[in-house]
């Protein structure tokens, strides 16, 4: 049954010129990201919601808290195919819907059983969500925006935590349950404003030339090589995991060094104060200073700086030595994770686009389900000098890795697709929790 997010072909809206040059929906989009995290009250409070108020051990309440990154690594994947299959907007108000469902359940739920349900279901909206709003994000603009538009997405979502921590604060003092049901709550409200404000971006269903044709796999018009096959991708993807999995390692593995070291939790809540600062302020204008740049030395910038960061935390032992470290490995962050998300949209065969933006997505959300676990192993083992310094490699050699990769012939050019009737694809003017 078809419905305005299944349309594939046909007429598609003239382009609407917004702020700075980019589409009026792309700013829907963006306002819908920033409400979604504004309200992103529950996930810093879950765990505190599940010991000190529903009573669980510490150990019960760490395996809820792996469980929505569990669940984001099949949403990432699904929601690719959705977004390509199916059309971005069905897949990013299905995703809103769903995860906004799954998180007043998790506030209500009391038993295990219904808790872990429920915690492993936001996970799996919110990855459905981010493939869908990527894909959106690379029909409507042109490669040379692509990468200002992922920095203002980033800097949305820095911006919404730093308020939302604030506010869960004062929401917390009325019960743990209020948490959660506004969280769903602005999480129906982004649905909204994408149902109502965004139309489908979905290009026409392309056909493949000769050339292009594949003896097996792929799915029916998605054009293009498989991903599978896509090797150069797929060792960009393998890269962005080792970054990832060192990158994880300044959240939860630095909480245990820093407690181990007699430092209180209001320090650590400092650090995170800064990076979150320092995105807001700096990224804007640092991604139009590195806006002529080739994505390739930004991306090995940031893998460099990153690891140098982590580096310097394995000699911090004061305050003062942790902001320095963290200063230098914020920079990184800003450095690589706009351009690392416009050369996968770059990358991308035009059917594909949500699939390859999934895939993407999913080396961060399995970082996120495996980090932690992997950095109190060697913690146990070795001790913070190893955490820090393998951290520093993987992130160092990931930055590398990917200069390699994308000054690679061709590497930026997807698969040939030629569309129907040989005609280029038309733009629409247009671009959702935890995307």
């Amino acid at each position: 049954m078809a419905g305005p997010g299944l349309v594939t072909g046909g007429p598609r809206p003239a382009p609407l010129t917004g702020l700075r040059g980019l589409p009026a929906v792309f700013w829907w989009i963006w306002a819908s990201l920033l409400i979604n995290w504004l309200g992103a009250f529950a996930g810093p409070m879950l765990a505190f919601s599940l010991t000190a108020d529903r009573g669980y051990s510490a150990s019960y309440a760490g395996f809820v808290v792996s469980l929505p990154g569990l669940g984001a690594i099949a949403g990432n994947a699904l929601g690719g195919v959705l977004a390509d299959r199916y059309g971005r907007r069905v897949t990013l108000v299905s995703g809103h819907v769903w995860t906004a469902a799954a998180m007043a359940a998790l506030g209500l739920a009391q038993d295990r059983t219904s808790v872990a349900a429920a915690a492993l279901a936001v996970g799996i909206g919110t990855g459905v969500v981010r493939p869908a709003a990527g894909a959106v994000l690379a029909d409507v603009l042109p490669a040379a925006d692509r990468q200002r538009a992922f920095a203002l997405n980033y800097w949305a979502v820095n911006a919404g935590l730093a308020i939302a921590a604030v506010l869960a604060g004062l929401l917390v003092r009325q019960g743990y349950t209020l948490l959660f049901l506004a969280d769903a709550a602005t999480t129906l409200l982004c649905a909204m404003v994408v149902l109502v404000m965004v139309p489908e971006t979905l290009p026409p269903r392309a056909v493949r030339t000769p050339a292009a044709e594949e003896p097996s796999g792929g799915s029916p018009g998605s054009g293009g090589t498989p991903i599978r096959r896509d090797l150069p991708f797929v060792l960009f993807t393998l890269l962005t995991v080792l970054f990832a999995l060192a990158f994880e390692q300044r959240s939860g593995s630095l909480a245990m060094v820093m407690a181990a070291q007699g430092h209180s939790p209001a320090v650590f809540s400092l650090l995170n104060a800064v990076n979150a600062v320092l995105v807001v302020v700096v990224q804007i204008p640092l991604t139009r200073l590195l806006s002529s740049s080739p994505k390739g030395m930004v991306l090995c910038a940031g893998g460099l700086l990153a690891g140098a960061g982590l580096a310097m935390t394995a000699f911090a032992d004061g305050p003062g030595l942790y902001v320095a470290a963290v200063v230098v490995w914020t920079f990184g962050e800003m450095f690589q994770t706009p351009a690392g998300s416009a050369v996968v949209a770059e990358r991308a065969p035009t059917r594909q686009r949500g699939r390859y933006l999934g895939l993407y997505a999913a080396a961060w959300s399995t970082a996120g389900f495996l980090g932690p676990a992997g950095g109190g192993w060697v913690l146990d083992r070795w001790g913070s000098a190893v955490l820090w310094t393998l951290s520093a490699v993987l992130a160092g050699a990931a930055g590398c890795g990917w200069l390699l990769i994308t000054g690679a012939q061709g590497f930026r050019t997807a698969p040939a697709v030629r569309e129907e009737g040989g005609s280029p694809l038309p733009r629409v003017a247009t671009e959702g929790k935890r995307a």
